[in-house]
């Protein structure tokens, strides 16, 4: 089994089941103080970066995934066609789990939270924004050298910074969709792979 594959197969068997820890202790509403600690650190830079922050955020926006998917399908209109379904489905599923979930926003949560554009509705757990980057890390750098997806790998890390720096989501909401997100994009791998033949 090459190097990559092995990790492919490592994220699918884990990736799920940190998502399932993740649900379980969002489910009980609470912040943890180092949690508390993480998100302030984020959500208190400096407000002049709300400009970059933002145009990077939309790495994790449902709009994202068609222009990823469009830029993936000059190399493998097949790998296009996955990364469209992935994105748009790992989007909508968050969708559901937070209804499951119904963790608030830090707002709702926290005092004191420094939110950055309009307050975001809903609930917090998961985050889309992370899911859909993550998701669409997982199945297009499979398209990269081993160099440039280390740097695509940045984004969704900077998507889940930006987040929290606009006050729309705590950390265990980021790790959450990011979970979410790999486990989706693990799961597209297997089958861009060939199924069971990739964990042969």
């Amino acid at each position: 089994m090459s190097g990559r594959r092995a990790h492919r197969t490592f994220v699918l068997v884990a990736s799920p089941i940190v998502f399932l820890v993740l649900s379980l202790r969002a489910a009980h509403g609470t912040v943890s103080d180092d949690e508390e600690r993480l998100f302030r650190a984020f959500n208190k830079m400096n407000r002049a970066l709300r400009g970059p922050v933002w145009v990077v955020m939309q790495a994790g926006s449902l709009s994202a995934v068609p222009v990823t998917a469009a830029i993936a399908m000059r190399k493998s209109p097949r790998t296009a066609v996955a990364l469209a379904i992935d994105g748009t489905a790992v989007w909508a599923l968050s969708k559901v789990i937070k209804r499951v979930i119904k963790r608030g926003r830090p707002a709702d949560c926290l005092d004191d939270v420094v939110v950055s554009g309009n307050a975001q509705r809903g609930h917090g757990f998961p985050s889309g924004h992370a899911a859909v980057a993550t998701t669409l890390a997982m199945v297009g750098t499979r398209l990269l050298s081993r160099r440039a997806a280390r740097v695509a790998w940045a984004v969704p890390v900077l998507v889940g910074v930006g987040r929290q720096f606009v006050g729309a989501h705590l950390p265990l909401d980021v790790a959450g969709g990011a979970a979410l997100g790999a486990t989706a994009g693990a799961l597209t791998n297997l089958v861009l792979d060939g199924g069971s033949a990739a964990l042969a």
